[in-house]
């Protein structure tokens, strides 16, 4: 095929990239090399064995094993896969291995091209309380706290964290350095909470990150959780793509973002813009990253950079028309970005929702089979990033997320209408989802306000979600019931209405599970 101009202009120094990653985001990957004509690389392990990515791809890797720790994150396997396809850069996706430093050195001295920003960057800004100080220094506005003294007792560690508390106020939150996803994370509203608190996050920093140093911070009450997308290149140019608002989340797991966001003013957009892109200088950062804030008010502070590319970048390159993939490659490969700042701005309105396989009415826990149905709706503003297939299995060897659906439309109104009206026509069957939960926060009025905050959840379900579970189990057994050829009446045998015998997707009066 003979590459268009527009590809044939940018002189890459690399022809074929390996993947570092799998499921969605390693196809999402896979996708935007091949537009730019480039080779792709799969890796995968025995659970992955005929994954969406690895057939997409065009080599693949096997890694021998099913544990992680020696496929998706063994730096070794990963770069003797490198040499023996010959790939010369390498993408890390999000998640495992790419916001390793160490990572990103390894491949750079192994002579392959590391798609993803410096080592420096990285380690800069997995460092909470390093980034912490550069902020300071760089005027970036920070939630009031203090870091921790790894060289006093425990009482004298103790009498500090109740002079910082008292100073700032309650409640408080105590954070892992190293953490991430609230884990070594604790909310501490009163006193008596601190000693205790300050303890288990220490246990569960140094269990889940190998380093228990922990810091404290005033905790911004009902605050809005809004990040900004940047890009920088290697000539000094830095810009950013607007903000993304990832308020709703389920113990600080971001489960519904969107772009624009409705408490961002223009004014508020530009101030934020701007500091995000002196984060971005103040590390010396290159490629695609995400600086989250907190926002409160029109007051915002600095949460922490993304050294990578985010979950939820869909959202920003339908509101931007800006191919993230493509131009973190093109920034890989020393080319400048295909776009100013004043080039930038919102058009319409892009909400993501990420479908887990997980059990939302009992207490979300990960849910596993097989997807014996698996119809993802259609129609015009519809984005479906996926790496599972219709007769996969949803299994405990990785991330619940099985797919992200993202829609598109002129207004935030529209697009709030085509999500729900694409949740409902979500066909999954064999292993329980959460697109009902999603569905039902869509529709909410206060998410149709835009008045949502990070608490949004536990504020609306304190005791939890739960839906229509008889209801649910008959569509279920009329589905599989009609997939092994039974009859349908047999199947659903008790429930108060009749199929359709034609119809063995028939909601029975409810929205789809």
């Amino acid at each position: 095929m003979t590459l268009p101009d527009w590809i044939a202009s940018a002189p890459f120094k690399f022809s074929k990239v390996l993947i570092a990653n799998r499921g969605e985001i390693a196809c999402r990957v896979i996708r935007g090399c091949k537009e730019m004509g480039l080779a792709t690389v799969a890796i995968h392990n025995d659970a992955d064995i005929g994954a969406m990515h690895v057939e997409l791809a065009d080599e693949s890797v096997h890694l021998e094993g099913r544990d992680l720790s020696s496929t998706y994150l063994s730096q070794n396997a990963i770069i003797n896969a490198c040499r023996m396809t010959g790939a010369d850069a390498l993408h890390p996706g999000y998640g495992f291995l790419s916001e390793r430093a160490d990572f990103a050195e390894f491949v750079e001295a192994s002579g392959v091209i590391w798609i993803g920003p410096p080592a420096k960057a990285i380690e800069s800004m997995g460092d909470k309380i390093r980034a912490r100080r550069l902020m300071i220094d760089a005027g970036i506005p920070l939630v009031p706290g203090a870091e921790l003294s790894s060289q006093d007792t425990l009482s004298e560690t103790v009498k500090e964290l109740h002079r910082v508390a008292s100073e700032v106020g309650y409640p408080v939150l105590l954070k892992a350095s190293a953490g991430g996803g609230g884990k070594g994370m604790r909310n501490v509203e009163s006193p008596g909470d601190l000693e205790a608190s300050y303890l288990a996050a220490q246990r569960e920093a140094k269990s889940a990150f190998g380093d228990d140093t922990v810091y404290i911070e005033r905790r911004i009450v009902s605050p809005r959780h809004i990040e900004i997308q940047i890009l920088s290149d290697t000539h000094g140019d830095a810009i950013h793509l607007l903000e993304r608002e990832c308020s709703i989340q389920r113990r600080h797991q971001k489960i519904i973002e969107e772009a624009p966001s409705l408490a961002v003013s223009d004014n508020l957009r530009q101030r934020m813009g701007e500091a995000a892109v002196d984060v971005a200088k103040a590390v010396n950062y290159v490629g695609a990253g995400t600086v989250e804030f907190l926002l409160s008010g029109d007051e915002f502070f600095f949460l922490e950079m993304n050294t990578r590319l985010q979950v939820e970048h869909p959202v920003t390159e339908l509101v931007t028309g800006v191919d993230l993939v493509q131009e973190q490659l093109r920034i890989a490969s020393g080319l400048p970005l295909t776009m100013t700042q004043e080039e930038i701005f919102p058009r319409g309105w892009a909400i993501e929702a990420r479908i887990y396989s997980e059990d939302a009415a009992n207490g979300f826990l990960p849910s596993t089979g097989p997807l014996a149905i698996f119809r993802p709706p259609e129609g015009p503003g519809i984005r479906f990033d996926t790496g599972v297939r219709e007769g996969d299995i949803a299994s405990i060897d990785f991330d619940p997320m099985l797919a992200k659906l993202i829609v598109h439309a002129p207004d935030r109104e529209r697009a709030i209408v085509r999500m729900a009206r694409a949740l409902e026509e979500f066909i999954i069957l064999g292993v329980t989802t959460n697109v009902e939960f999603l569905r039902d926060v869509i529709i909410h009025s206060q998410f149709s306000e835009g008045s949502t905050t990070t608490d949004f959840i536990e504020l609306n379900w304190p005791n939890g979600w739960d839906s229509d579970a008889d209801v649910e189990a008959a569509v279920v057994g009329a589905a599989c019931a009609e997939k092994a050829g039974l009859h349908l009446s047999t199947a659903t045998s008790g429930s108060s209405e009749s199929p359709d015998p034609f119809n063995p997707f028939m909601t029975l009066g409810r929205r789809y599970p």
